[in-house]
């Protein structure tokens, strides 16, 4: 028994290892594939402004196209020209709640449209008929946010359909809003000493003050830490926050034109408007940065990562208007082979179980069969003894015969002491 519970502990001290180490070296190879940057042909040459992963979907949205303002992959790859609910200027989009959610800067009472599969969209009213240029989802809720309007610049909604109004901590040009760490983060490229604003729950927003008052641009949290990009500025077109409340000014890896950034796979990327061999940018940690090599110098807009793969879409370009880095279904293999080590796991689990149980089994009828012999053998020692028991019984009785008188009347015969009299009509015999 001992020996199973050892093997048992030995195979699951080992499945975690390997998994750990199928875990880390799959993103160590992620992480030098991120280097590299691959042209891919957009399913139109549309101007891409947005772009998501969900549900094992690409989806990238357009501010131009006639019926195909929206594309989708399953690979990041291979694209398809979708319709949009209607042709407007489509600038931010999410995945969440088994929903995808896209916002318009143009449009009347129809600049929100929803999809279940990234295929086949519905038009939504939004709260207001602002320039939406952001949306998000966490905790229950959807929160978009505008650069136009008074007091009314964020709208909410708990499931992509119905939106409410509420009211920003400013009305300056809120570009991106992200959640993380318990809080809603959104910045902005005008306002003095404002740039910030964030939220507990979507509905009631503080000011914050940015690290620079640059024209902030997006957004993003990932590792413990909000991270957002500028367009302008001089060494400090990038600023961190562990809470979205204090920030620090760092330094972008050139001071470029930066439009978007993401987090995936333990690494911040951001990509440019301008440049030459140089709009991409990445960083560990979301302090120190380093340039990359875009596959073409064309007008990156969004960034996103999905099943192991980054994926940045462009509003220039002649049919390279997206590109891609990265191990195509690396999330996807880590987690099939850490299932199946698992299973393996779960398996030999079952099987020390069973012996075990068999075992357990054996050891009580084992048990069972030595009482049961122990109490034949109790037996048989009291059986043996009844022999003696009638000799005992013999001695007894004679002895006590030998102790009695016979007093006799007629037929008649009673026993008394040795020294009594008989009794009445009776006569003592010997």
């Amino acid at each position: 028994m001992l020996s199973l519970l050892k093997n048992y502990f030995c195979t699951s001290v080992i499945a975690v290892i390997l998994t750990s180490l199928i875990s880390i070296c799959g993103v160590s190879q992620a992480a030098a594939d991120e280097i590299t940057w691959t042209s891919r042909t957009s399913a139109a040459d549309n101007e891409w402004r947005g772009i998501t992963y969900g549900n094992g979907l690409f989806v990238a949205v357009s501010i131009t196209g006639t019926n195909n303002r929206v594309m989708t992959s399953p690979d990041g790859i291979t694209w398809t020209s979708r319709t949009s609910a209607a042709d407007n200027e489509w600038r931010g989009i999410t995945y969440d709640n088994g929903l995808f959610v896209a916002v318009s800067n143009t449009g009347t009472n129809n600049r929100v449209m929803t999809s279940p599969d990234g295929i086949t969209w519905t038009s939504r009213i939004s709260a207001t008929n602002n320039q939406w240029l952001s949306v998000a989802y966490r905790n229950g809720l959807f929160v978009a946010v505008s650069n136009t309007g008074i007091s009314d610049r964020v709208m909410t909604s708990p499931d992509g359909i119905n939106w409410t109004s509420r009211s920003s901590a400013s009305d300056n040009d809120w570009y991106s809003v992200v959640y993380g760490n318990g809080l809603w983060v959104a910045v902005s490229s005008t306002g003095t000493g404002n740039r910030v604003m964030t939220s507990p729950d979507g509905i009631t927003w503080t000011s914050r003050t940015s690290a620079a008052d640059n024209e902030w641009r997006s957004v993003t949290y990932g590792n413990g830490l909000f991270v957002s990009v500028s367009s302008n500025g001089t060494g400090n077109r990038v600023m961190t926050s562990p809470d979205g409340i204090t920030w620090t000014s760092r330094t972008s890896a050139a001071d470029k034109d930066w439009r978007t950034v993401t987090y995936g796979n333990g690494l911040f990327v951001a990509v440019s408007f301008d440049g030459t061999g140089n709009r991409v940018m990445t960083s560990p940690d979301g302090i120190t940065w380093t340039s990359r090599t875009s596959a073409a110098d064309n007008d990156w807009r969004s960034v996103t990562y999905g099943d192991g793969l980054f994926v940045a879409v462009s509003v220039t370009g002649t049919g390279n208007r997206v590109m891609t880095s990265g191990e195509v279904g690396l999330a996807a293999r880590i987690t099939a082979a850490a299932n199946a080590e698992a299973a393996r796991v779960a398996a030999a689990a079952e099987a020390v179980r069973v012996t075990a149980a068999a075992e357990s089994a054996r050891l009580a009828a084992a048990a069972e069969a030595a009482r049961k012999a122990e109490e034949q053998r109790e037996l048989l020692n009291i059986l043996s003894l009844i022999p003696e028991l009638g000799s005992i019984s013999k001695n007894i009785g004679d002895l006590a015969v030998n102790n009695m008188s016979k007093c006799v009347k007629g037929k008649l015969v009673k026993r008394v002491k040795l020294g009594a009299k008989c009794p009445k009509g009776y006569v003592k015999r010997k």
